[in-house]
């Protein structure tokens, strides 16, 4: 994938240096063909293709965390900060 990106870059490259180099281009002709053929297509490209990694990522950070949860959670079976029982003996019963 990173090998298209450099050829892609060196072409575009190339033309911009073409068109500033030429006897009727300026630099700005250039900069704004390096920009328009290179950068923004590539970039656009580039983010599209690395969508499915950057899916398995969160995909693999929320399974960790769901991991973390339920190996915190099976360690203290009640770690709850709610007291087991009513300590107090409700009215008209003596212990």
């Amino acid at each position: 994938m990173y090998i298209v990106a450099i050829a892609w870059l060196y072409v575009a490259i190339l033309m911009a240096v073409a068109e500033a180099t030429h006897s009727t281009g300026t630099l700005l002709g250039g900069i704004i063909t390096f920009v328009l053929y290179g950068v923004l297509p590539l970039g656009l490209v580039m983010y599209v293709m690395g969508t499915p990694g950057r899916r398995r990522a969160i995909k693999a950070r929320e399974s960790a965390e769901l991991q973390a949860a339920q190996a915190a959670s099976s360690a203290e079976p009640d770690a709850g900060t709610d007291a087991a029982g009513d300590p107090v003996a409700p009215v008209g019963k003596e212990t």
